[in-house]
């Protein structure tokens, strides 16, 4: 008989949840103060559509590398700091650079949120390996969107 283990279930979707549920309410939130279609946008800008796309992945990948950690124990306070550090930052950025239309200030948040995904990869990493190397496309996106915020910056003063 196979034995269904609640609690790794529930320690997984409650990891889930939560870096989906948060990026599904920013969007929500910010919606009306989107202004991507309007703006200069520099070569390699991809088409809005692409962007709820991508972060939905990136939270789902941050959600089963938390989710790995907890269900093994290892997510400790480095490990939560990093976590919940990286994702309020990550989850302000969208006000700074929509809402506010703060484009250079949220460049320097992108790039503060930049250092602390890789804080957390690492830190991911030295706990569980797969839990760190499913971090690299946030890196790399992170790394994109960087360039993003700072062309679109200099296109659109």
């Amino acid at each position: 008989m196979i034995q269904i283990n609640w609690k790794k279930i529930l320690t997984y979707a409650v990891s889930l949840l939560i870096p989906l549920g948060l990026g599904a309410l920013t969007g929500y939130l910010i919606s009306g103060s989107m202004d991507y279609a309007m703006l200069n946008k520099p070569p390699l800008a991809p088409p809005p559509f692409l962007f709820p796309v991508a972060w939905s992945l990136l939270y789902l990948l941050m959600g089963i590398s938390y989710g790995i950690l907890r269900t093994r124990g290892l997510a400790d306070t480095a490990v939560n700091t990093a976590y919940f550090g990286q994702l309020a930052v990550n989850l302000l950025w969208p006000v700074f650079f929509f809402v506010l239309k703060w484009r250079l200030f949220a460049f320097i948040w992108i790039a503060v949120l930049v250092i602390l995904v890789i804080v957390m990869a690492i830190r991911f990493y030295q706990r569980q390996q797969t839990a760190g190397l499913l971090q690299l496309p946030y890196i790399a996106w992170t790394l994109f969107a960087s360039y993003l915020n700072l062309s679109m910056y200099l296109l659109n003063k």
